[in-house]
């Protein structure tokens, strides 16, 4: 996501401080203590402008979703949402996808969510897409057995890589659809979900299960970390 650079960024995240986790690293293991009676610990990659993001908190009060995004200038819109609405169970973390482990221990997440990511259309950058195999072996390792991803897109060509990515991560497909929208709204827009919805592009989604753990980073035969 590209946007302006604010001039008032730094006050106005500053005034979002309760929602805003700046030292994400000591909360690795731990993020349930933000909300020890949560049935769930969800979190979303790429949150943006955060309309997804505090809708789905807000409509399942009983859930902890953290919600990632690299670009400060789109999470503090979202933060600002979060905290007119006075939502208590989501908080926000400016982090690149790539450094999940970092900050989320192994087993620790329930569901991760991937909404509109970039699709990287040139094949030479396939690696940078967050649904490329070395992301998804990432977001395994955090995710519990039995732990979902569940992914939406606009982009046909995407959604069919990813589908091949999923497959050979031995991630199980459920719920697999080319236009989720076709009668009529289903479930909770991102913004940008809502133009493509009004404009009639059809909407690609899917669930994923996590059957089976990767191997540690360490271990793995030729692994390549995208820290």
């Amino acid at each position: 996501m590209r946007m302006r650079k604010k001039r008032n960024l730094e006050p106005r995240m500053e005034a979002c401080r309760e929602y805003w986790i700046q030292t994400p690293e000591t909360y690795r293991g731990h993020w349930r203590e933000l909300m020890p009676e949560a049935k769930e610990l969800r979190v979303e990659v790429g949150c943006g402008k955060g309309k997804f993001t505090v809708e789905t908190a807000a409509a399942e009060p009983d859930i902890l979703l953290i919600a990632v995004e690299r670009v400060k200038e789109a999470m503090v819109v979202a933060m600002e949402k979060a905290k007119a609405m006075g939502l208590k169970n989501v908080f926000f973390l400016d982090m690149d996808a790539a450094a999940i482990n970092v900050f989320f221990a192994d087993d620790e997440i329930d569901l991760l969510y991937i909404n509109f990511c970039d699709p990287w259309p040139r094949s030479k950058n396939a690696k940078r897409r967050l649904t490329y195999r070395s992301f998804l072996d990432k977001y395994r390792r955090a995710l519990k057995l039995g732990g979902e991803i569940h992914f939406k897109t606009d982009n046909e060509k995407l959604f069919a890589f990813s589908l091949e990515e999923f497959a050979a991560c031995d991630l199980e497909i459920r719920n697999e659809t080319w236009n989720l929208h076709e009668n009529g709204p289903v479930g909770i827009m991102t913004g940008y979900e809502e133009k493509f919805y009004a404009l009639g592009t059809p909407i690609h989604r899917c669930e994923c299960i996590v059957r089976s753990k990767p191997a540690a980073p360490e271990q793995a035969d030729g692994a390549e970390s995208n820290l």
